[in-house]
């Protein structure tokens, strides 16, 4: 995520997937029946958010079928979810907030289900073994709204005059569509948003056509490789879209209609296959099915988000003229972020601070200011008793994640070299492409291809409280 104008020692990875694999700690309501079946976590555990997605089981797949008449802003919708139990399942939460529910199933037979705040409890009609592939479907309806945090502010799905958009991090997704709302469970996605003729509906991934019926348009879209839940998104509304192809996927961008700095955006995202190749160079190749980027007029967005193959950007961007900068920091995530994923949210640093070092590699190869100069003047304005690593809950958009996270990257690759760097980045794209991983596994990388011993440097420029010596070769 790039912020604009926005707020931009977690407890131990072990504690973390003790939890995971359902460790109640003597929850009374979590203990297993007379048959060996429990209940699912009520969170997954992430020391940040504990209540944040759920045990018990892994979404393999989510189908939405969803319709949205943005005169009443009424969202009605069916969730077809596929998923398999991770331990014998008794019963099972999803993430939903403020919707109204009007049945469940799993596998075609009637769930018991009820509301614990912003989570939706299923009890199937019997349990599910360890290792059953099941599938749940959720009628739906209701005025969505978005969800507001004291440190984040207002994320998910947010009317619009014309339409309305759903986006935001670290959470969005619960707002519109039942889920497992957490980034350590990825999912692959098919997307379906009915909504008036005349209004453009824009999704992740590959488009699937549109069809007309009775004055209701259809849009579909499917993201075929698997994706973190606060990276899905729906912008519904006015929008001035444009389909191509970029090296034989399809290219979808849309700017809005009423936007006032409409041609700098355009000319922005008219740049996105070009940094996308730029990046693929030096990272790896692309690792979606599709490009793109999404421009909204909303002044309430504030930031950019890096929503997988089709990045959404605020209009604050674009008022000065062209930011090819943004669009650089977000389609890095493509990589950093979306297909190599945070296992906990105390790890952001693996998708800021490479995404701002993307922005400055892309701004030296485009004339702009070196990235040894960029690096020496954010060196001297870093406040080193921030930690880039693990920063606190209400730290993870801080500047000390994105630039000195940035400033760990390129710490590495003065210890390294170039070659080197270069062979770290594509290993580590390529070997954890579609999964989720925590620093220590990047430091696990680095060391095993430059087989030099790295875990003292990364500690210094992600954690130390003091000015790190520069590495010299």
């Amino acid at each position: 995520m790039a912020a604009a104008g926005r707020r931009a020692a977690a407890a131990a990875l072990a504690a973390v997937l003790m939890v995971v694999t359902g460790c109640t700690g003597g929850d009374p309501t979590l203990r297993a029946g007379a048959d060996g079946f429990r209940p699912g976590a009520e969170g997954i555990g992430d020391p940040y958010f504990p209540r944040y997605g759920n045990g018990g089981y892994d979404v393999a797949h989510y189908r939405l079928e969803l319709r949205y008449d943005p005169d009443t802003d009424r969202l009605t919708g069916v969730a077809t979810i596929t998923a398999t139990a991770s331990q014998d399942l008794s019963r099972f939460n999803l993430d939903l907030a403020g919707l109204t529910v009007r049945s469940v199933q799993v596998d075609g037979v009637e769930a018991r289900h009820e509301r614990d705040g912003d989570e939706l409890v299923i009890t199937p009609a019997k349990g599910l073994p360890r290792q059953t592939r099941f599938t749940t479907r959720i009628d739906y309806e209701g005025v969505p709204e978005p969800l507001i945090s004291g440190d984040f502010g207002a994320g998910g799905f947010m009317a619009t005059p014309d339409g309305a958009i759903a986006l935001g991090q670290p959470e969005s997704a619960s707002t519109w569509f039942p889920v497992n709302d957490h980034p350590s469970d990825k999912a692959t996605y098919d997307i379906e948003i009915t909504v008036p003729e005349g209004k453009s509906a824009l999704s992740n991934g590959v488009p699937q056509g549109t069809r007309t019926v009775d004055g209701w348009t259809t849009w579909r879209w499917s993201e075929p490789e698997p994706m973190a839940s606060y990276l899905a998104t729906l912008v519904i509304g006015d929008y001035r879209v444009r389909t191509g192809e970029h090296r034989g996927r399809p290219m979808v961008t849309a700017v809005a209609s009423g936007l006032a700095a409409n041609a700098a955006a355009e000319a922005s995202l008219a740049r996105t296959g070009e940094i996308a190749d730029f990046l693929a160079d030096r990272f790896g190749p692309y690792p979606f099915a599709a490009y793109g980027g999404i421009v909204v007029s909303d002044d309430r967005i504030r930031y950019a988000l890096e929503t997988q193959s089709r990045p959404v950007y605020s209009p604050v961007f674009f008022r000065s003229g062209p930011n090819d900068g943004v669009v650089a920091h977000e389609l890095a995530h493509q990589w950093f972020g979306n297909s190599v994923s945070i296992r906990r949210w105390a790890d952001l640093w693996l998708n800021e601070g490479f995404a701002t070092y993307a922005e400055w590699l892309w701004a030296e190869h485009d004339g702009g200011e070196p990235v040894s100069e960029t690096f020496t003047r954010e060196y001297a304005a870093t406040d080193w008793s921030q930690p880039a690593l693990d920063p606190g809950r209400a730290g993870i958009f801080s500047r000390a994640v994105y630039k000195r996270g940035a400033l760990a990257v390129h710490a590495l690759r003065l210890a390294v070299g170039d070659e080197l760097f270069f062979r770290i980045l594509r290993t580590w794209t390529a070997e954890r492409r579609a999964s989720n991983a925590v620093t220590s596994d990047l430091v696990s990388v680095a060391e095993r291809v430059s087989g030099q011993r790295l875990g003292p440097l990364f500690d210094t420029w992600l954690t130390g409280t003091t000015a790190p010596p520069v590495p010299s070769r």
